[in-house]
């Protein structure tokens, strides 16, 4: 399974702001040019950790973006799968299995099940702070 550009750009771009964290707010300009990002992008990536309640904005001269919570209180688990969805790399392991699967119990999908739980857990327990 491959992460797309989503993930990387926006941990890159929230990691900015975790090393903003508590000095005001940062404009996605800044951020774009600082990360050789798309500003055009990064504004669709905002738009999604903003909905996810991982970053807020402030709007007139002095706004930006900013994180909700302290870099210690987001896990990086947080930020992808607010900019990728489920980390399941199978539709079977999120939605009804007997909708989507032939079989009652597809002797492989428990591989994936186990994958997406050992993702989960190694991005939970991982936080901003921690890439710091």
């Amino acid at each position: 399974m491959k992460f797309s550009t989503r993930s990387s750009y926006g941990l890159r771009a929230v990691i900015d702001l975790a090393k903003n964290y508590g000095k005001g707010t940062l404009s996605l300009g800044e951020i774009a040019k600082k990360e050789k990002i798309s500003q055009a992008y990064l504004e669709r990536l905002a738009a999604s950790l903003k909905m996810a309640k991982v970053i807020k904005s402030t709007r007139g001269v002095k706004g930006g973006y900013e994180l909700t919570r302290a870099p210690s209180k987001i896990s990086v688990a947080e930020v992808v799968a607010s900019l990728e969805g489920s980390l399941a790399p199978f539709t079977c392991v999120d939605g009804d299995v007997k909708l989507i699967c032939k079989d009652d119990c597809c002797s492989v999908r428990r591989v994936w099940v186990e994958l997406k739980k050992s993702m989960e857990k190694t991005l939970g327990k991982m936080t901003l702070k921690d890439l710091l």
